[in-house]
């Protein structure tokens, strides 16, 4: 189950890194909602790692400096490679929202929701570079390991 993990975050921070690329090629096009959801996507996947490890985490919808998202999804592969290689995927950890209500869930559902939450966000990013005449980035699995 590790290497179907390891598998699925490749192609997260892969398609991250297009998304973040095809974005930077064409800011002066783009609107603030296609801004705001690359970095929401990323902040997400910072969260469901800082909630794992116990670390501060990101504001669910923070706008980073644009320059800084290339790093933060490199942190954010290594951080998530970390935990896949320390946890137990079944381990529960007890984490809290951002509006502070408690829950419980299993390593490997946190990190499921991370990879999920993904790609739902960048199909929202792809429908609103087409919406600005921006030719979408193709981000099918498939088509990726191919």
């Amino acid at each position: 189950m590790k290497e179907k993990l390891v598998d699925l975050f490749e192609y997260t921070y892969h398609f991250n890194k297009e998304m973040i690329k095809i974005i930077s090629e064409n800011l002066e096009k783009v609107d603030e909602k296609t801004i705001s959801l690359i970095n929401h996507t990323l902040n997400a996947q910072q969260i469901w790692n800082s909630r794992i490890l116990n670390e501060k985490s990101f504001e669910v919808w923070q706008i980073n400096p644009f320059e800084n998202l290339e790093g933060i999804n490199q942190l954010n592969f290594n951080k998530t490679l970390e935990i896949v290689q320390k946890f137990d995927p079944d381990q529960k950890i007890e984490y809290q929202n951002s509006r502070g209500k408690k829950f419980e869930n299993t390593v490997f559902e946190m990190l499921f929701q991370a990879i999920n939450h993904s790609t739902y966000h960048r199909g929202q990013i792809n429908s609103l570079l087409k919406q600005s005449g921006i030719t979408p980035v193709l981000t099918d699995y498939i088509f990726y390991k191919r």
